[in-house]
């Protein structure tokens, strides 16, 4: 009977540790003193590290650097985390990546807002038009350069809400709006940016 249990207890933790989402029901990704960033994410170290629990991106005007997970977001999650944009104008968080396509979630510090809209990303190209994409929602917010800003996101039965620092939001409807239904996780910036406290979890 011991050994039963020990074998069921023991394939629940294989299916979940070969799960085909970066976080699941039982176990939610946050980064850690023990997170490997390669194990978990796709980047190039030229542009991207994790050093005491920071990702730190570098990024220009010429060239968006992206960091994607290598594991799908589940259909219902959470994302928290801290930003700080030093340099630069653009910090986006790439939802439901696939392909080339993804929801933009991003602040923008020359309109000072935030943003929901369709992206577009190319790893391969700088050219316009192979990066962002058109707006859908915007809302005002002042998009301060080095200082930290709380970021939550929340999709729900195909519901999308973006907050930043507790009390400025967008909310849209995955269907109505067309938008990404599946995919992983990135984050892109055009300039220095820094993310801390990162958790994602299944709702």
């Amino acid at each position: 009977m011991k050994m039963k249990v020990t074998a069921i207890v023991l394939l629940q933790l294989f299916l979940i540790s070969c799960s085909g989402t970066i976080s699941s029901s039982k176990k939610e990704y946050q980064l850690t003193k023990e997170s490997k960033p390669e194990s978990d994410w796709k980047f190039d170290t030229k542009e991207w590290s994790l050093e005491n629990q920071i990702f730190n991106g570098t990024g220009s005007a010429e060239h968006w650097t992206a960091i994607t997970s290598k594991k799908q977001l589940p259909e219902n999650y959470q994302i928290t985390f801290d930003v700080n944009l030093t340099s630069g104008n653009l910090f986006e968080v790439m939802l439901n990546f696939e392909g080339q396509n993804y929801i933009r979630t991003y602040l923008y510090n020359i309109d000072q807002n935030i943003v929901i809209g369709r992206g577009t990303y190319n790893k391969n190209s700088d050219e316009y038009g192979k990066r962002g994409g058109p707006t859908v929602l915007k809302k005002p917010f002042d998009f301060s350069s080095n200082v930290w800003h709380k970021v939550k996101i929340q999709v729900q039965n195909k519901q999308l809400q973006f907050i930043v620092d507790e009390n400025t939001s967008l909310e849209c409807s995955l269907e109505k709006q067309n938008l990404s239904q599946k995919g992983k996780i990135g984050f892109l910036t055009n300039g220095k940016s820094q993310i801390k406290n990162l958790v994602i979890r299944t709702l």
